[in-house]
């Protein structure tokens, strides 16, 4: 049976409040107000935005929809997860502090901001999902006491993936540090000798000792590395550096398994958004804003992460006449669908429904 998405044409253009309305709208058709009870946790899983980037969800757009769960009595809070790069998302503190300078605070939305995995990105728990390449998933903590999990993803383009909206939200979003670097890479970081300067912080911080001092650098020793990624965040000069992992088939599957645990660990009590606005190529971690694609087509949503993925980028291709994502980045974006659908995530199957 096909799944049930609904898109409701939007620009970001549009006044605030219009936007704040249609969020409110959209989010009532997927029909969870009932699943939202007194005293429960709901969780609203967003990108904070990075700084010198422009293109994340805007603050406003979401007051609606936060005053009528408000209403429920629920505990509402906003969440994301640290970053597995070193910047200004890569600890809490940070993160916190660059959340509320767009916008993300108490003051202005009348709900808390919590980063899910903790200060450092070490607070995890783990999910068995016995899958093509992930066995289990290094989940953030915060997830497994959410009672009620809310997507927002902004939809661009990814050099990885071919774009990243929902899936990416939930498999690279809602992933320890240790999960992303599981997803980013297959093969342990390592030491740039050039650039460290021998202070030993990273052999404090590895849990494994899995890190020495030899030739007047630190060295990982891969044997012993549990691919954890700590030392990424706490090298204050950058000299840790990953392997990125260059199969962008094999990124997308990944990131499909763990959008898979992220959702067995709240139970599956989820719902989706992804807004089709401010398109670029390169996703909103870049450190500056990026061309438009494509022109703002609006606001999509299901229960479905795997369904509505699908219909935002059918809906894009048809309204540019062309895969315009292809033309952009070359890379095969369908794989995380078709790996989703393949493992249990969700159907590429839709019945859409305009709300016009």
């Amino acid at each position: 049976m096909p799944s049930k998405v609904f898109f409701l044409p939007a620009s970001e253009k549009e006044d605030h409040r219009i936007l704040a309305e249609k969020t409110k709208r959209i989010f009532g058709e997927l029909g969870l107000e009932d699943s939202v009870k007194k005293d429960s946790f709901v969780g609203i899983k967003i990108h904070f935005g990075e700084k010198g980037n422009t293109g994340f969800i805007k603050p406003p757009w979401l007051k609606h929809l936060i005053d009528g769960l408000k209403k429920k009595q629920a505990k509402i809070f906003l969440t994301d997860t640290n970053t597995l790069y070193l910047g200004n998302r890569s600890n809490s503190v940070e993160h916190l502090r660059l959340a509320a300078q767009h916008g993300f605070s108490l003051e202005a939305l009348g709900v808390p901001v919590i980063i899910a995995d903790g200060l450092i990105g070490k607070e995890s728990g783990e999910v068995e999902v016995n899958l093509k390449h992930v066995k289990s998933a290094k989940i953030a903590s915060t997830f497994f006491h959410t009672d009620l999990l809310l997507s927002l993803s902004h939809f661009t383009g990814h050099i990885l993936s071919g774009f990243g909206a929902t899936i990416k939200n939930l498999g690279m979003g809602c992933a320890s540090r240790a999960g992303k670097l599981e997803q980013h890479s297959d093969v342990h970081p390592w030491v740039k000798a050039k650039v460290c300067t021998n202070c030993s912080v990273c052999l404090e911080y590895c849990p494994a000792n899995a890190i020495e001092q030899a030739d007047g650098s630190a060295r990982i020793i891969d044997e012993k590395c549990i691919g954890c990624g700590e030392c990424l965040v706490v090298c204050n000069v950058g000299a840790i550096k990953m392997r990125w992992d260059g199969d962008t088939l094999r990124v997308q599957e990944k990131m499909a398994e763990y959008a898979l645990a992220v959702l067995k660990s709240v139970k599956n009590r989820a719902g989706f958004i992804n807004y089709l606005v401010k398109i670029t190529k390169d996703c909103d971690c870049m450190s500056k804003n990026g061309k438009l694609l494509v022109p703002d087509l609006g606001i999509v949503a299901s229960l479905d992460p795997v369904a509505v993925d699908k219909a935002s980028v059918d809906l894009l291709i048809e309204a540019n006449k062309k895969d315009f994502l292809r033309d952009a980045i070359d890379v095969d974006w369908s794989a995380q669908l078709c790996h989703g659908e393949k493992i249990g995530l969700g159907s590429m199957e839709y019945e859409l429904e305009n709300l016009l």
